[in-house]
Parts: structure tokens; sequence; C-alpha cells
């Protein structure tokens, strides 16, 4: 009789278990209202509908749960499941994530696409080997630099002070190899920095200037691509693993979905936002060609340091720059 008992209670468990389903716990500092945080929530309702409810998703937007590399540290004592990270942010899992964000390294939305078509499932396959699952790359846009000042010379950049996202050491060296030493902060610091004068230029998408409300604080942008921004959602592994094969393929389904839909439309909104900008009168300048030389010629040394210290490896410059070699020979 006992055997019975407890053989009825662990099976009572299991089922319990099953039907309580899986909550994943997902932060990230992308602001709530946001395209990505309603494309993101669309999705999660998709998949507790086609899950029959076993597989929700619950949202910390706005940075509440601190920044990338704070997500990052909480997943791993299990307080949160995932987050939405930014690809600099992916540097603590998968340093060679921040290829894309090399400075100066596109010049056109045409060459991101053609190299984002071939290393794309290159990168989600190392996230994977690196203990997360990601459902897809979405664009965040190029980053231009925006100031108070007018940003046309090298001269006039290096009397500025630059924001240099925290733990990035690659939009630092961009700045440090010609001459300047950027004010390092988190994102949800920078627009007090840039109301208190702590510092007075970003680097930044049009989506993200708007969305940040830093575009309320400077008054010129310059045309030439810093670099080149992306994010995805991560889980981690283990706990996608959990769930079963069948609810696998539906968040793998929705999610991929979502992603390929965020990466359409973020450039969509970002072309909308450069527009805005511009009604707004915000100024739009080009730096001189010399500047621009020098600037290409130091950050092709900074470029080159980076890889000694090994904060990205040699094998995945060499493929990227295969890759945009291949792009340019093509001829416009």
């Amino acid at each position: 009789m006992l055997k019975h008992l407890v053989w009825g209670a662990c099976l009572f468990a299991l089922f319990a278990t099953a039907a309580q389903g899986k909550t994943f716990k997902i932060a990230t500092v992308i602001p709530d209202g946001t395209r990505w945080m309603e494309e993101l929530k669309r999705g999660a309702e998709a998949i507790k509908q086609r899950s029959d409810g076993r597989v929700k998703f619950r949202f910390y937007p706005g940075g509440v749960m601190g920044n990338d590399k704070s997500v990052l540290r909480k997943i791993r004592i299990g307080q949160l499941h995932g987050g939405a990270i930014t690809g600099g942010g992916l540097q603590n899992i998968y340093p060679d994530s921040q290829v894309y964000s090399l400075p100066l390294l596109f010049r056109s939305y045409e060459e991101v696409d053609y190299v984002r078509g071939h290393m794309d499932p290159f990168i989600i396959d190392q996230l994977y080997k690196n203990g997360y699952v990601s459902f897809g790359l979405s664009e965040g846009g190029f980053a231009y630099l925006m100031s108070e000042s007018p940003l046309d010379s090298i001269d006039k950049l290096k009397q500025l002070k630059v924001w240099s996202p925290e733990g990035d050491p690659i939009s630092r060296a961009a700045f440090e190899a010609i001459g300047i030493s950027p004010v390092s902060l988190p994102l949800t610091d920078v627009l007090t920095g840039l109301q208190t004068g702590l510092i007075d230029t970003v680097a930044s998408s049009p989506i993200g200037a708007i969305a940040l409300q830093w575009h309320t604080k400077v008054d010129y942008l310059n045309q030439t691509p810093l670099m080149y921004l992306y994010g995805t959602m991560i889980v981690d592994r283990k706990d996608f693993g959990k769930l079963s094969a069948d609810d696998q393929r539906i968040v793998r389904e929705v999610m991929s979905e979502v992603f390929a839909k965020l990466d359409k439309i973020n450039r969509e909104d970002n072309e909308q936002a450069f527009q805005a900008l511009k009604q707004q009168g915000i100024k739009f300048v080009s730096i001189d060609s010399a500047s621009e030389s020098e600037w290409t010629g130091a950050v092709k040394q900074a470029t080159d340091e980076l890889i000694r210290e090994g904060v990205v490896s040699e094998a995945i410059t060499q493929r990227i720059n295969g890759h945009l070699n291949d792009f340019r020979s093509r001829g416009p």
C-alpha cells in the first residue's frame, strides 16, 4: 500500500511540474514600448498559445536588471534565464561576437547584408557552443557620432568629451587611436552624463538616440558610419534543453520569425529616425577627407592591437575581411 502511495505521489509531482510549464525570465536594457519589446512580447504570446501555456516569457525591460554584464551574471547564477543583449555585450560569452562592431569596418548596408548572410549562422553556432541559444541576430543599425558641436575634423573631435560604453574595448580603442580619452559610462547613465556635461558626444543609431532621448542633447550628427550594431536574445542552453522537443521547435520557429521581422523593421525605423532627426533641427555634417584618411589608418593599427591583445581573434577578422573583399571586388 505504502509503495503505491509513494508511486502515486511521484506521478502527481511529475504531472504537476509538467502542467506548470516553464517561464523564461528575460532582461534587457531596451526600453519598454519600443518596437523591439512589442515584437518580443508578441512572439511570447504566440509561444504561450501554441504550447498551450507550457512555455511563457516574462520580460524585464529598461535596464531594471542592470546592464548586459549584470544580466549575464544573473543568468549564470540562475536569477534569469536569458537576455536581449547587444553584440558588444556578448563579449563575455564569445569575444568574437564583437567583430561586426569593429570601427569603420562597413561602408554600406549592402556590405552588411552580404557579410551577415555568410557569418550570422557561424556566430549563432558559436554562441550555442558556449552555452546559449540564439534565435537570430537583429540589426541595430549604424552608429553615428552625435554631439553639441560640429564634428567635421579630428581636431574638433579631440576637443570633445566622448562617451565610450562601459567595458567596451573596441569603441575605446577607436577613440584612443586618434588621441581621445573617452569617458566610460554604462548605457543607463548616458542621458545623465549629457545633461550634466560630463559628456557631450555619443555614438548611437538614430532609433537608439531617439528611444533613449539622447537626441534632445545634441545638435550635430556626423554621417560617417562609425560602427555597426546588432542584438539578439539568448537563453541559457541548459534551461532551453529542459523543454520538450516539440516546445523547443515552437520557440525556435516563433522567435526566429520575430528576429527576422525585427531585422527588417529596425532598418526601416532607422531610416525614419534619420529623417526625424533632420526634421528636429539636428545638422548633418561630414568629416573632411584628410581626417577620414587619418582615422581609418589609426583604426587599422588599433584593430591589429586588439587582435594581439586577444579582444578579437585574427581568425574572425580574416573571415570577415575575406567576405568584404569578395563583395568589394565585384564593383558597384
